[in-house]
Formats: structure tokens, sequence, C-alpha cells
């Protein structure tokens, strides 16, 4: 299980989600045969919720993988949103640019290839919605470029906030991943104690963090 919820209370939960069916399904295979990490159950829900109460025009999205969470973004704008989304692993670039061909989402999802601080650096648009699920040792390294690009009352959801517990206890923080620990810990300070902005850390999935301008 995740390290962040009791075993028993994460079964539960995502015994109340329904099945997914289609092409969200196959994409759910693919990753699990593959070894191919993708937002939770859990979060992956939340995420549409989000995205059907916001229904943001446009989106930026860190970290493609396989495309999986830029279809459930797509899914719950009913394929009214923009999806820009970043990814440096070219691997999953050519999986992502396949899935989005074959469910005919080319329109909807432009994939950008490149090191995600590199790529904000370089936007000067503005989006509705900013999905952090890349580098998680650099969200602190994303968040003010994230926050620059952000429409006034747009919102950034940061999953594996919590990163399988690691930090919210020290007990369970592996030697190899103390960095990504120390660094995932920065980022929730800054959106936690800037008087600017309002964040809730949501315990669910791996963790996320919702943050908004006040």
């Amino acid at each position: 299980m995740s390290g962040v919820t009791f075993d028993y209370m994460e079964q539960y939960l995502r015994g109340l989600i329904p099945e997914s069916e289609g092409e969200l399904k196959e994409l759910e295979e693919f990753a699990k045969t593959n070894k191919v990490p993708i937002i939770q159950k859990e979060g992956a829900k939340f995420l549409e919720f989000m995205v059907s109460i916001k229904s943001p025009k446009k989106i930026l999205e860190l970290g493609t993988a396989i495309g999986y969470s830029a279809m459930i973004m797509n899914k719950a704008s009913y394929g009214k949103s923009h999806i820009l989304t970043i990814e440096r692993d070219e691997t999953m670039i050519k999986y992502a640019k396949e899935n989005m061909k074959k469910y005919n989402l080319t329109n909807n999802v432009e994939i950008i290839n490149g090191d995600c601080l590199d790529i904000l650096k370089s936007l000067d648009d503005k989006f509705d919605l900013i999905f952090m699920d890349a580098g998680k040792g650099h969200y602190n390294h994303f968040l003010p470029e994230c926050l620059r690009l952000l429409n006034e009352d747009g919102i950034i959801i940061a999953d594996n906030v919590l990163f399988r517990g690691m930090v919210a206890c020290d007990d369970l923080v592996k030697r190899r991943k103390i960095t990504i620990v120390k660094r995932m810990r920065t980022y929730l300070d800054m959106v936690s104690k800037d008087k600017n902005l309002i964040t809730t850390v949501i315990p669910i999935g791996d963790g996320i963090a919702m943050t908004k301008r006040r």
C-alpha cells in the first residue's frame, strides 16, 4: 500500500471507486504490465473531480508518462481543455504520443519533450490549472515558475507530496530517498507558510497538495 493511510482505509476507499473502462482501463493495464508509475486510483478520482469543478480552459501538466493523467483531465473537461504536458523521458513520450493518436486526443493534448524546469522558464502563457507529477525532488524549484504561469484564480495540484508516508514520518525514510523527502518538505513549507497562498494537503493516494492564491 501507499504508506500514507491505514491499509484497511485505503482498501475501502478504493473499493468505492468504480473500475475504469475503455481507454483508461487499457492504459492502467499497460502501466501495470510495464511497471510505469501512474497516479493512484484515489488521486485520479480527485483530479477528475477538481477538473470537473474548475472547468479549466488551459491545463499545464508536469510529467506526462504514458498520458494517463492527461486523458483523465481531458475526459473530466469533456474535451474542452487544452492540455500542455511536459516529459523528458523519450520512451514515455513515444508511448504518450501513440496513445494520444490512438484515442484521437492530439488536438487536445500537446506534449513537449524536455526538462520541466527548463520548459517552465521558457513559457509565458497563463494556465487555469497546473498538475505537478514529475521530478518529486524538484517541486520546490518548480513552484516559483508555476506561480508565475498561474492565472489569478488558478490552482496547483501536486501529487506524491507525502511520498509513501516518508515526508510525514522520519521512521519511514529510506536513506536513498532523503534528498527527495527534504525537498518535498521544503515545498510543503513554501506553499503552507506563504501568506499569499492557501494550501490544503489531502492524505489520499500518495498525498495531494492543492494550492491557490488568497
